[in-house]
């Protein structure tokens, strides 16, 4: 593939309503988009990082800079084979690393969305997957209990296969098993943004007796031995959400024991082929895994759908349909929930068409090169 440009728009989107977990309340999503044009086609990703570092070191901010000053520069004028080569072109280039995850798949999965067009598939075969649907699950906020309960009660009802919710100390059993009690046949799991420590080990196993699907990322990030330590004494399987920023980092933690579950975001780990190679690394163990959301807009959305449709997504991810979040999606047409799952468009790439008249107009800064 011929990269011939490259666009970069800075899009403040506004959430229906305040998303409030451990870390603090978020509404406003700066996105960040990416359009790589080449060969007559358009391949789009989106940044997942946010405005303020906490979930992860980057931010908008950094990614933007990391993009427009070294990674896109290094690979727009060239031919390159695949999108492993367009991202092997930007790290020889220029000093990425390790450090900038959130930075490298966007380039990287604007790459894939172009071949794939190119090729004129849909991003889910390219990525191995088949087009099925992908079970959709819902993640909700920290907020007061009767309001918690009749949204769960709406979305149990719109068909999402899975409710997950965010918890803090002092704000979890309790809370769980209330909802736990008015729902007692939904799926339900818990997401502690790794606000706990071993000290609160009594604590989380009496989680044990709500019957959730599983506990996700209950200790900091890099606590993969504590994480171990405690799924020992846990009947809740544990899910890894953080603390997997790569392949590498998912086998360590099934050699330790620290997960039964695990969460794979591509923008979080690189891309697309660090995702898979997460995927696989689970696989080759029996573990299953599940596409997490960060808030992203349709764009950001079908990539994550195209990646949940490899085998071993087999647990109902953070894919909640547009108007979950937003007034009005970016894209068209707009995810939809269907049968309690999404399902990938049969067009080429990542099928739905950003809706760029809106992007451009809503922009706040763009960039572009070449």
């Amino acid at each position: 593939m011929r990269i011939e440009r490259a666009r970069l728009f800075l899009v403040p989107l506004r959430l229906r309503e305040p998303f409030v977990s451990s870390r603090g309340a978020t509404q406003e999503r700066p996105v960040v988009l990416l359009a790589l044009d080449g060969e007559g086609v358009t391949g789009w990703s989106e940044c997942v990082a946010g405005e303020a570092s906490g979930y992860a070191p980057e931010t908008s901010e950094t990614a933007w800079s990391a993009l427009t000053e070294r990674l896109l520069p290094a690979v727009v004028g060239g031919a390159h084979a695949d999108p492993a080569a367009v991202l092997a072109a930007a790290l020889d280039t220029t000093s990425a690393g390790d450090d900038e995850p959130m930075a490298r798949a966007t380039l990287e999965m604007a790459a894939w969305d172009l071949q794939a067009k190119l090729d004129r598939v849909p991003l889910c075969e390219a990525l191995g997957g088949t087009r099925r649907p992908v079970p959709a699950g819902v993640s909700l906020g920290l907020e007061d209990d009767d309001a918690l309960l009749r949204r769960i009660e709406r979305h149990v009802a719109e068909g999402y296969r899975r409710i997950k919710l965010k918890i803090e100390p002092g704000n979890d059993v309790e809370r769980l098993a209330r909802v736990r009690a008015r729902f007692p046949d939904v799926p339900l799991t818990a997401d502690a943004n790794g606000a706990y420590t071993l000290a609160d080990r009594a604590r989380l196993r009496e989680l044990d007796d709500l019957a959730l699907d599983m506990l996700e990322q209950p200790l900091p990030a890099d606590d993969l031995d504590g994480h171990a330590e405690l799924q020992s004494v846990l009947r809740t399987p544990i899910c890894l959400d953080e603390s997997i920023r790569s392949a590498a980092d998912a086998h360590r933690a099934l050699e330790l024991g620290s997960c039964r579950v695990v969460n794979v975001k591509p923008g979080r780990v690189g891309g697309h082929a660090e995702a898979r190679r997460v995927h696989d690394v689970c696989g080759a163990r029996g573990i299953p895994v599940w596409c997490g959301g960060m808030h992203e807009s349709g764009i950001g959305r079908a990539h994550n759908v195209a990646l949940a449709t490899l085998r071993g997504f087999v647990l109902p991810g953070d894919l909640s349909a547009s108007g979950r979040y937003w007034e009005r999606d970016l894209v068209v047409p707009e995810w939809t929930l269907e049968g309690g799952a999404l399902v990938p468009l049969d067009a080429p790439g990542i099928g739905v068409e950003p809706d760029l008249e809106r992007i451009e107009g809503l922009a706040a800064r763009g960039a572009t090169i070449g």
